[in-house]
């Protein structure tokens, strides 16, 4: 099997030569490919959403935010990569299932164990994956922040619109407000698929776009989908939203 349909594994632990032995256990394996590493909670979530990983090998006791805040935090996601824990200790295993994770499997790591585990988990991707398939955006696409709670994940398809406000950005999503220091042109120009820009100081995403009207007083809003409500739009971005939605309406 070629390494383009191999299934992609973070590997997650604070130890680097535990880090060498899974990763060369890995390679071993037919149909596996190691696509990062990590040392901590917050190294793992950034590696989620800038690799995308099928699989991630997480160890649980690491300093800063461990394996088990990370696995919590990484089963709130719509399609978050199976989790399988590796670790020394035993007595957290209820825990492990209690997040969602595919295996447990305590150091030093089998071979064996590690193989049937990995192909437990692959049968479960491939279950999400054609659940997910109906979906008109990926939905494994996540922004990591930095917030004073730790490092959180949040789905781009989640973001309704992103707001400036003098040095800040304000995502406005499902789960609720997180503020960035990420600036709108950043995510406008990281992520086009996801953000249009309506306003000087707002992107919204443009799965929540339903149509633009006119209001009685002559200016612009988007109206958003599922009661969010609306948006107004500035003069200078009115044509831009106006051909956006004639180009939406006219693709098949």
């Amino acid at each position: 099997m070629s390494e383009t349909h191999s299934r992609s594994v973070l590997i997650a632990d604070d130890e680097p030569l535990a880090r060498q032995r899974i990763s060369r256990l890995v390679e071993a394996m037919p149909g596996y490919h190691v696509c990062g590493e990590a040392a901590d909670g917050h190294e793992v979530l950034k590696q989620i959403a800038a690799l995308g990983p099928d699989l991630l090998l997480l160890d649980i006791r690491m300093p800063g935010m461990d394996g088990m805040d990370a696995a919590e935090r990484i089963a709130q996601l719509d399609a978050p990569p199976a989790v399988i824990f590796c670790t020394a200790y035993d007595h957290y295993a209820i825990q492990a299932f209690d997040v969602h994770a595919i295996a447990y499997l305590l150091k030093p790591v089998r071979r064996e164990a590690l193989a049937e585990a990995l192909s437990r988990a692959g049968r479960v991707n491939r279950v999400q994956l054609q659940s997910l398939s109906s979906r008109v955006e990926p939905a494994d696409e996540q922004l990591a922040i930095r917030t004073h709670r730790g490092t959180e994940l949040i789905d781009l398809n989640a973001i309704v619109c992103c707001q400036a406000d003098q040095k800040y950005v304000t995502l406005h999503h499902a789960g609720g407000e997180t503020v960035t220091d990420f600036t709108l042109k950043e995510l406008e120009s990281n992520h086009p698929s996801h953000f249009l820009r309506i306003h000087r100081q707002t992107l919204v995403g443009t799965r929540y776009i339903r149509g633009l009207i006119r209001q009685r007083d002559g200016q612009h809003a988007v109206e958003l989908s599922g009661d969010l409500g609306q948006l107004p739009v500035s003069r200078r971005h009115t044509a831009q939203v106006r051909q956006w939605l004639e180009e939406q309406s006219a693709s098949p």
